[in-house]
């Protein structure tokens, strides 16, 4: 497939107009700076346009753009049920139900973190150890989604190596999140933000024109039901506009369960325990400025994640009608009248010859559903004649299968090349915004919710920055390292819902619980958050099938199985967050109701009101 493969000097100066922007956003933030309030809730002042649109730029990042976008060109519109989720629980309940009770007790006990928060509502140094850790151990594996997002967009789009792009964004994001502290990740986020606007608002407009209009795009994708590849049948995915197949106790349903728990209810419910999300509650004066980014934020991640899962489902449409011509030879007729057909993909050689196309992994004959176009005879490598076919197929044939690469591929075939700078542009800032916020939340887990209570130097009016800007550095080396080593299918997908999962699993009961009850207690939030991270990762390790079969450890106690409970169809598909953030739930009363109350002294602290 063809594509811009090469960078003029007008992308140049466009990209390092940008970042010259994002650079003096940076200074702008190190120069407001001065003390710990500053650097990490910065200052709590902070607008509250400049609040939602941070908060969204921070929540979007590529991962949801590129990842989560490619995942929908696979799956189809099922993901728009995340969009739901997106903003009924990360914007209605965050900011009306949790945004002011979290700024009000933030601003009572004086926290900064969100592991602070929770460690001086329970009186507990070993809670706030506890969460800082848990994030600072994983939140590199999310960051390395974000990253892996927009390295792959920019190698695709500028012809440069992966491992090139990677470097680069490292690099930009430790320039600016290092020195400026929250400041300087939300004056950016919000550059960031409007840029991603327009790059949204311009895609969905093209992609449905291209199409021939909205009805007509939905329907054409509609029709195509019957060219969903036979694995993803076989899970129950019944074409890109409708539903996976719901139920129980077969493989037929598969697919429900992967695109509902995990990618759905795992990222949907997971926003409201993001440490880099809760954080922004405590950046502003007063519950008016939560109320006025209420309908801001809404409209914004609306955009930001509908258009992709949109745009995603349809480019399947689009490279059935406009991608470059595959050839090869039929293996099986799928619809005669409309000339559709299952087709094992051939490349010539320079004898002349046909000769199949072999996956590199399995060797095994590459076959792809096909809307076929041509037909000529041609000969094969024994010199036997056969009917040769040309025709189009899915997004997924042009990527191999990458569904990281679905989006970047369309920007690519679909767009015009300056819209693919402006394009990049929008998921550098995407990545950078969201990079950006997480690092800065990785700093202030090692600085003040680690070295700051473990050394017991919590009694100096200032944390340690140092330590914190030290502690970004190694969380970005980790990060960096995993975009590296790790490439698999729908990873960044994979890796987010992960991470999120386990922050609702391991933090969302003690939070919430936190806010709203007088009775919950030190021990039930300590136990609550040790079963529900328990109880997550021995299912990510043991139980989930894709994710245990690639850490390896569920090998070597079932002789080769990817699951413990691999002969019990869908319970290898079902995420974490459906069996953890139950029992985290649970266990949060259970132990609250059997140990001592909290001291009235401190409640009257909590909730002065």
């Amino acid at each position: 497939m063809t594509g811009h493969s090469s960078v003029g000097w007008v992308d140049i100066v466009v990209i390092l107009a940008y970042l010259f922007a994002t650079g003096y956003l940076g200074w702008l933030g190190y120069r407001g700076t001065r003390s710990a309030a500053d650097f990490l809730v910065g200052g709590r002042s902070a607008h509250p346009i400049i609040m939602a649109v941070s908060y969204g730029a921070t929540f979007i990042s590529t991962a949801a753009i590129v990842g989560f976008g490619g995942v929908a060109g696979l799956f189809g519109m099922s993901l728009l049920w995340l969009t739901v989720l997106n903003i009924g629980f990360g914007i209605l309940i965050a900011f009306i139900f949790l945004g002011e009770p979290t700024r009000r007790l933030g601003h009572h006990l004086g926290a900064h973190t969100f592991p602070e928060l929770l460690g001086r509502r329970y009186q507990s140094r070993g809670i706030q150890i506890f969460a800082g850790a848990l994030i600072f151990l994983f939140m590199p594996l999310y960051a390395a989604a974000v990253m892996t997002g927009g390295s792959i967009f920019a190698a695709t789009q500028f012809g440069i190596d992966f491992e090139v792009a990677l470097l680069i964004f490292a690099l930009i994001t430790a320039a600016y999140v290092i020195p400026g502290g929250i400041k300087a990740v939300m004056y950016t986020d919000t550059l960031q933000g409007f840029v991603m606007v327009f790059a949204m608002i311009f895609l969905l407009i093209f992609t449905y024109m291209s199409l021939g209009g909205i009805t007509e795009a939905h329907q054409t994708l509609t029709d195509m039901a019957d060219m969903v590849p036979a694995p993803l049948a076989q899970m129950g995915h019944q074409g890109w506009t409708a539903m996976p197949a719901f139920g129980w106790g077969a493989p037929t349903y598969d697919l429900w369960w992967t695109v509902i728990t995990a990618l759905v209810l795992g990222v949907g419910i997971g926003v409201l325990a993001q440490p880099q999300l809760v954080v922004r509650f405590m950046t502003v004066r007063s519950r008016r400025e939560l109320d006025r980014a209420v309908p801001i934020g809404a409209v914004f991640i609306l955009l930001m994640v509908g258009t992709p899962f949109v745009v995603g489902s349809l480019s399947n449409a689009w490279f059935a009608q406009n991608g470059p011509l595959l050839q090869g030879k039929v293996v099986e007729v799928i619809d005669a009248e409309k000339d559709r057909a299952l087709v094992e993909l051939m490349q010539q050689g320079e004898s002349g010859a046909w000769t199949a196309i072999l996956n590199p992994k399995t060797q095994a004959p590459v076959r792809a559903p096909m809307i076929i176009g041509e037909r000529t005879s041609a000969q094969d490598g024994d010199g036997a004649t056969f009917e040769l076919v040309a025709g189009r197929s899915i997004a997924a044939t042009y990527t191999k299968g990458d569904a990281d690469k679905i989006i970047p591929a369309f920007i690519m075939a679909a767009m015009p090349h300056w819209f693919g700078v402006i394009f990049f542009l929008a998921l550098l800032a995407a990545a950078m915004s969201t990079m950006s916020s997480q690092f800065h939340t990785i700093g202030t887990a090692a600085g003040r919710d680690l070295y700051e209570r473990i050394s017991d130097k919590g009694h100096q009016r200032e944390p340690s920055i140092l330590v914190m800007r030290l502690a970004i550095m190694i969380g970005l080396i980790i990060a960096v390292t995993i975009s590296y080593t790790v490439r698999q299918e729908y990873v960044i997908a994979r890796f987010t819902a992960i991470f999120f999962g386990l922050c609702a699993a391991s933090f969302l009961p003690a939070y919430i619980g936190g806010l709203v009850s007088k009775r919950v207690t030190r021990a039930g939030a300590l136990a609550s958050m040790t079963v529900g991270m328990s109880v997550s990762l021995f299912w990510l390790a043991f139980i989930k099938a894709r994710e245990a079969s690639a850490i390896g450890l569920v090998q070597l106690v079932t002789d080769g199985k990817t699951s413990l409970l691999a002969d019990y169809p869908n319970w290898p598909s079902v995420d974490p967050i459906i069996i953890a953030l139950p029992a985290s739930l649970l266990t949060l009363i259970l132990v609250s109701a059997v140990t001592r109350p909290p001291d009235k002294a401190h409640l009257r602290r909590c909730f002065p009101d």
